[in-house]
């Protein structure tokens, strides 16, 4: 019984110490991954949402030697009524308004301040846009009906096969993927703790298989697509999308401070979600768009890829919201009203008849409630019109 005894707590003691040694060696992926499972908890998401770098794997964004471009105040409006309850309600943390280019309206939120590096989610999916057509106007793709493997082989025989650019870019690639953010197993919560544990992206995107539509024949926002744009672009170059993204976007915008993106373990941007700069730098990104791709007399996006990008191309349902070329079209939208988008109440609405561009930034716990993202785009339409 002692002999029993003692083997007992040696093997007890034998596996305490095989915990504490694979707890030392793993400690910063079990951290990450813990934060991960922990980033969206009521009393860490907004402070989470600030602070993505403490959390993941980081890569910088230079923004450039150019002086800080101005965004210079206008007259300070008044929000509309019931502006304040819909702050309170979605949990915003940011509301910045410009109006013909000047600052109208500048607010922050739940304890957060102007110098925070808010985190983009899928906001981060029309910068790559953007990025996109810059480098389709330069050569370096030759058609958008090009299949991505033409750029990025090692999605060969992965569900990728056979897509064409174009149907990356509208979200029609037909690729099998479960967005759905509140199921652990989903793909989005896998391609989560890929990110988190320092995995791969590309061999997560190479690794899915399955389609449940042929390109082109159907729309499904496929948060993975992104990531595939970004693998083409950077076979096209032979260059990573943090210093494409610095050289012909970021650099020439002038902003307060640099960016970054979050990577995964080997270096490569998390280009569909990880952007993460101030509000104020969204709102010179949304002002550019606003004007047609030029910033202060510079054509950075050219006004062809704007036009064609912000339109509603995709084959969306009648009912549904409207997408193009990684850039979303609110339902009843006129002539020039487009959005980027992320989870989470993450928004830049821009107007181009109005001259008015919004950025929200939230930690919305809510925001796939129904009616939710329809309740934000008629309160931007009424800061719009209260102009």
């Amino acid at each position: 019984m002692k002999t029993i005894l003692r083997w007992t707590i040696r093997i007890g003691l034998m596996l305490l110490l095989a915990a504490l040694v694979l707890g030392l060696w793993k400690r910063e992926e079990i951290a990450r991954l813990w934060a991960v499972n922990t980033l969206f908890d009521e009393s860490r998401i907004v402070a989470n949402f600030s602070h993505m770098d403490r959390a993941f794997l980081t890569v910088p964004v230079a923004r450039g030697d150019a002086p800080v471009s101005q965004l210079p105040p206008g007259a300070a409006m008044t929000l509309p009524e019931g502006a304040a309850e819909w702050l309170e309600a979605r949990s915003v943390t940011s509301l910045l308004v410009l109006h013909d280019g000047h600052v109208v309206h500048e607010s922050y939120h739940q304890g957060t301040d102007p110098e925070d590096l808010r985190i983009s989610w899928s906001m981060a999916k029309s910068y790559l846009s953007a990025l996109f057509g810059i480098l389709v106007e330069e050569g370096a793709i030759a058609s958008l009906d090009d299949s991505v493997t033409a750029y990025a082989p090692a999605l060969e025989g992965s569900a990728y096969d056979g897509a064409s650019i174009r149907n990356v870019l509208q979200m029609t690639s037909g690729v099998t993927f479960n967005e759905d953010y509140l199921d652990y197993y989903s793909d989005i919560n896998r391609m989560g703790r890929v990110l988190a544990l320092g995995g791969s992206m590309d061999g997560f995107a190479a690794g899915l298989s399955d389609r449940e539509a042929e390109p082109g024949a159907r729309w499904k926002y496929v948060s993975i697509d992104t990531h595939v744009l970004g693998m083409v672009l950077r076979g096209a170059t032979g260059r990573d999308i943090p210093a494409l993204m610095s050289e012909k976007v970021i650099a020439p915008l002038g902003l307060e401070a640099s960016p970054y993106y979050l990577s995964d373990g080997e270096g490569v941007a998390f280009v569909l979600g990880g952007l993460n700069m101030r509000s104020r730098d969204y709102a010179r990104f949304g002002l550019m768009y606003e004007q047609m791709g030029e910033y202060q007399g510079q054509q950075i996006v050219p006004r062809d890829w704007v036009a064609a990008s912000t339109r509603a191309s995709a084959p969306t349902k009648p009912d549904e919201i409207g997408y193009g070329y990684q850039w979303w079209v609110p339902r009843g939208a006129r002539p020039g009203e487009f959005l980027a988008r992320g989870i989470y109440g993450q928004y830049i609405y821009i107007d181009q008849q109005a001259e008015v561009v919004i950025v929200v930034t939230a930690a919305d716990r809510e925001f796939r409630s129904e009616g939710v993202h329809q309740s934000n785009v008629a309160m931007m339409r009424r800061i719009r019109e209260a102009l």
